[in-house]
């Protein structure tokens, strides 16, 4: 039985992860810190770690990012696409007036994770401009701390799934700014995923350009273009050596077995430009998961 570290029970990962593994026996060891799921899988306690690593709404998770390329050397080994459905939650009898209707001036607090707080600021901005925000390490952890308050008006921001297992109500659902809110998910480890096959593959490296080579960047993008190989990302990033130091995230829809793909990269380093491959991975979007469900359902 395989292990997978995750952030906590009921949180968004946690559902995402259950979709992706679906019927697989799975032992999942749940973490408060992102850094603590990392390690898991760094000190071979699981052997492979769920990291969200974008979201439709606030785009790069650069902690998780940084993570992989600064603290760990853990190959991406499969990602997919979760929707990030998140909800105001807490106990109903707290924020209903006489007449059974929500008053959200009763409402003193909200706590969830910042990506997730960040996800649904017009939502708070329109009903609860008054309430003080908190941040904590996961929406899962924000569900259990209101559980464990005896202070009323405080309120979470997390999953249905999270206030199940907590006893807690769910009282506004879907509070999300846009409806098309996904996250995007990596699977690291050193093990090769072996999961269900799919017909995209992508590939991600780390490009850092020599320095006083005027023009490297265009260079590292034509060595793509010309071959028609597509970018479905770039990102940069600080070196975190110096002031000014930059590498570049590059995301390919392309596997590095393609030879196309092997000779663009030997063409960005013959110019001097270090490159680091951090996997190539399947990509499954929801849809696939949601059909894999159906099919094994039936």
């Amino acid at each position: 039985m395989k292990t997978v570290a995750l952030l906590p029970a009921g949180s968004v990962s946690d559902e995402a992860a259950k979709l992706f593994f679906q019927d697989e026996q799975i032992n999942y060891r749940y973490h408060r810190m992102i850094s603590d799921v990392f390690l898991s899988t760094v000190n071979e306690i699981s052997q492979y770690s769920v990291i969200p690593i974008e979201n439709t709404i606030d785009g790069s998770v650069s902690l998780h990012l940084d993570w992989l390329v600064h603290e760990v050397d853990l190959p991406i080994q499969a990602e997919w696409i979760y929707p990030s459905n998140q909800n105001l939650i807490g106990r109903r009898d707290e924020v209903l007036n006489e007449y059974g209707e929500i008053d959200y001036s009763r409402i003193k607090k909200i706590i969830s994770h910042p990506v997730a707080m960040s996800q649904c600021l017009n939502f708070i901005r329109e009903y609860m401009p008054h309430a003080e925000t908190e941040h904590v390490s996961s929406t899962a952890e924000s569900v259990r701390i209101v559980r464990d308050l005896s202070e009323e008006g405080v309120f979470a921001i997390g999953t249905k799934t999270a206030a199940a297992n907590n006893g807690l109500d769910v009282i506004v659902e879907s509070v999300t700014d846009h409806k098309n809110n996904y996250t995007r998910f990596f699977l690291v480890g050193s093990e090769p995923y072996q999961g269900t096959e799919t017909g995209q593959m992508r590939t991600s490296i780390l490009v850092t350009l020599p320095e006083d080579y005027p023009g490297a960047l265009h260079q590292v993008l034509s060595a793509f273009a010309w071959r028609k190989i597509n970018l479905s990302r770039i990102e940069s990033r600080p070196t975190k050596k110096k002031l000014g130091s930059y590498y570049f995230y590059i995301e390919i829809k392309y596997s590095l077995n393609e030879l196309l793909l092997q000779m663009a990269i030997k063409e960005i380093e013959s110019i001097g430009c270090h490159v680091r491959v951090l996997g190539c991975y399947p990509s499954f979007t929801y849809d696939q998961l949601l059909a894999k469900q159906h099919v094994s359902n039936t």
